[in-house]
């Protein structure tokens, strides 16, 4: 709890004839990517002048009462000189950030009674407000707003004043009426009657964004390395996990660019999850985006990232890296170079498609269901199998940099590609490489194909199936059996590895348009395990 007497002078707008009531204003907090409603209560009275916040309020909370002082005065209104009591309930829910500003501010003005504000009447109720306010009073822009407006939807809240800078993130939630405000005398203004104070939010179309969306990569800029175009093919085609191996030079971070481009196009759900994630992180303005994460996230940290940066956490338990990339790929280059403590906290979330951060404070769960794209060097000097240059590494050095990365994380991976140097007959060759758009096209009809599949299922991908859907979908011939029998022994596969090469043959399946899995689909899903093969 927090108190703070002011000392006015006779120069100061104050208030000394207010009413002795209680005013109630709805607001919200964010509890990860979920909201709540928060009611904001404010009691002004006759006594000592002080202004008290209660309600687990953190520092930016805190420092409310001054910003909120600093806006009525600011804006031409009378601040009461008397005991102000604001309490934010529930009371056991920790409150971040300046998002109840404009609630507290509010609840102020129609408690003061001030004769500004009496006629017409000054009525805060039916509507819930969120925003930061400036000295000036200028309602400035915060994270989370559309968990938040997808929040009060389902909870019945039907009116909500946001800052103007969220009016695009605004714009794609249906059935809630949603007004932006520049400034707190606006917003006075609106709520005594004048209707144009403010603008309502006109509703956006998620299909008219998602037609905007374009990529400065495409395959057709790739020169040769058709093995390694084809893996993708796959791993977008049924959501797996790809390690990218080779020298130097190869082009293997060019390739991981280009991997968003033939993935599949984003659903308004997906696109609304992860906006939220986004937004709450704060970077949903950062980046760019006109309102809506419509194109698919690719995040790549550095090799020097730490594991909350990753998996997320903080003061404030913030996303990570993995939850950015929600719906999206994960693109780790150099993939032996991450400190082992961070490649092993991967192993939960590349399982459950979620992560849950445990604070001393608090305990949320983001989801974190991304495709994990890795790449690295075969050897320390990067050589190793290159037809250009001669490895320079020992065997024991090879060994030691691939025992970087455990056997538990290399399981969770369906493919593992080799990519050798490209041929300059290939670089200088004219002909014309399948473009991103083609190669697309044949991944949506795969998609189509899985989410039939698995309809009534929250299962979209091949990826993502449970073990009794791989027991259902990825029966094999007699041909296919003695195939997969074969690679097992020989390589020593774990168990979780043969399931990965059942989900891989069955994507291979689907791009061929066959109901069922061949031999042919099991030698190339199997292919696809090329660390099992040199160093099992």
């Amino acid at each position: 709890m927090i108190t703070q007497n002011f000392t006015l002078s006779k120069q100061q707008s104050v208030c000394y004839d207010f009413n002795i009531m209680i005013q109630k204003i709805k607001s919200f907090g964010l509890d990860g990517i979920n909201a709540y409603v928060v009611d904001v209560e404010v009691d002004v009275s006759r006594g000592l002048p002080g202004f008290t916040l209660v309600g687990l309020p953190d520092a930016s909370v805190k420092e409310s009462k001054e910003r909120v002082a600093s806006a009525i005065k600011n804006s031409g209104y009378k601040f009461p000189l008397g005991k102000i009591i604001v309490n934010l309930a529930p009371a056991d829910m920790r409150k971040e950030g300046p998002i109840y500003d404009l609630a507290i501010a509010a609840g102020i003005l129609a408690v003061c009674g001030d004769e500004n504000l009496a006629d017409p009447p000054f009525d805060p109720s039916g509507y819930a407000l969120i925003g930061e306010l400036g000295l000036d009073g200028e309602v400035r822009r915060i994270n989370g707003v559309l968990p938040i407006l997808l929040s009060a939807k389902q909870l019945g809240v039907e009116k909500i004043i946001v800052p103007t800078g969220n009016m695009e993130e605004a714009s794609f939630v249906q059935g809630i009426d949603v007004y932006g405000a520049d400034s707190l005398i606006s917003i006075v203004d609106f709520l005594r009657g004048d209707e144009r104070a403010l603008k309502k939010v006109e509703q956006n179309s998620f299909d008219k964004i998602k037609k905007e969306v374009t990529y400065n990569e495409d395959l057709k800029f790739v020169k040769g390395q058709y093995m390694a175009k084809r893996a993708l093919e796959i791993a977008a085609a049924g959501g797996h996990n790809i390690l990218l191996i080779g020298p130097p030079g190869s082009g293997k971070t060019m390739l991981a660019k280009c991997f968003p481009t033939i993935m599949p196009d984003m659903t308004l759900s997906e696109s609304f999850e992860t906006t939220k994630i986004h937004s709450v992180a704060g970077l949903l303005y950062a980046d760019d985006v006109k309102g809506l994460v419509v194109r698919r996230p690719f995040r790549a940290p550095h090799h020097t990232a730490s594991q909350v940066a990753l998996v997320g956490g903080g003061t404030k338990s913030k996303p990570g890296e993995i939850s950015l990339a929600h719906n999206g790929v994960l693109f780790l280059d150099e993939l032996p170079e991450y400190p082992r403590v961070c490649l092993e906290v991967l192993r939960q979330p590349l399982e459950d498609n979620r992560i849950t951060i445990a604070r001393a404070h608090a305990t949320v769960e983001y989801p974190a269901s991304f495709t994990m794209l890795a790449s690295m060097n075969p050897c320390p000097c990067g050589f190793f199998g290159s037809r250009i240059e001669r490895c320079t590494c020992t065997g024991v050095a090879r060994s030691n940099y691939i025992k970087k990365l455990s056997g538990p994380l290399m399981d969770r991976i369906d493919i593992h590609m080799e990519a050798d140097n490209v041929k300059y007959s290939d670089l200088a060759s004219d002909t014309n490489e399948e473009p991103s758009a083609e190669v697309k096209k044949r991944v949506e009809v795969a998609r189509q194909i899985q989410r039939e599949r698995f309809t009534k299922t929250n299962i979209y991908c091949n990826a993502k199936m449970s073990q009794s859907h791989v027991k259902k979908y990825c029966v094999l011939d007699s041909v296919g059996e003695k195939v997969l029998a074969r690679a097992f022994d020989k390589l020593q596969l774990s168990a979780r590895a043969y399931s990965r090469i059942l989900k891989v043959a069955r994507t291979i399946a689907d791009l061929d348009g066959c109901e069922n899995i061949t031999s042919d689909h099991v030698s190339e899903a199997v292919g696809y395990r090329s660390l099992d093969r040199k160093y099992s």
